[in-house]
């Protein structure tokens, strides 16, 4: 494999490493990590949102604290990279529980593809702006049957960094009692 072939495989899992650490930073509430993807000068559109990535950090924070939990799933990522800047498709299915205040959540999906820009300054890849593209969502009461604190010896997402995924990379997760 030549030189180039190499550079440009590395370029775009770079560039690929970004959009699943911006999904991972959304659903664990992570302003810090969030934060850390963007260039200063970087933009967002997400229709409800339009301006600085900054400014969205800002905006979609109080907005996921309103929800039960999300999780954000992506796919069918293509980029291509150009030199030192890069465009991206990627496709995503966004799961968000919406409590309310009679009864279950509401369970509510949102699909559709990030559009990105990325740029590649002082030899760190990060975006220089996201577009939110939408292709159709649904609603449906939730029917989520764990009962999270009945349920030992479960271990479920939380947001924020005491999600056991921080743990797991830092090399601190450890067998729990009775595991295999």
């Amino acid at each position: 494999m030549a030189q180039t072939d190499l550079r440009g495989l590395l370029d775009k899992q770079a560039c690929v490493e970004l959009v699943y650490r911006l999904a991972r930073a959304i659903d664990r509430c992570d302003e810090a990590l969030l934060r850390s993807l963007f260039h200063p000068d970087a933009t967002d559109d997400h229709g409800g949102y339009r301006g600085s990535a900054s400014g969205f950090v800002d905006w979609v924070l109080p907005l996921l604290a309103t929800m039960t939990r999300t999780q954000h799933c992506i796919c069918n990522v293509l980029i291509e990279v150009t030199g030192d800047t890069a465009r991206g498709e990627s496709y995503f299915n966004a799961h968000h529980a919406l409590p309310q205040p009679q009864g279950p959540d509401v369970y509510m999906v949102a699909a559709g593809r990030y559009l990105d820009s990325f740029e590649r300054r002082d030899g760190e890849w990060r975006f220089s702006h996201r577009q939110a593209c939408y292709d159709w969502n649904a609603q449906a009461p939730a029917t989520d049957s764990w009962d999270r604190g009945a349920s030992p010896g479960w271990m479920f997402g939380q947001r924020g960094t005491a999600d056991a995924s921080y743990a797991n990379f830092a090399g601190d997760l450890r067998p729990r009692a009775g595991s295999a």
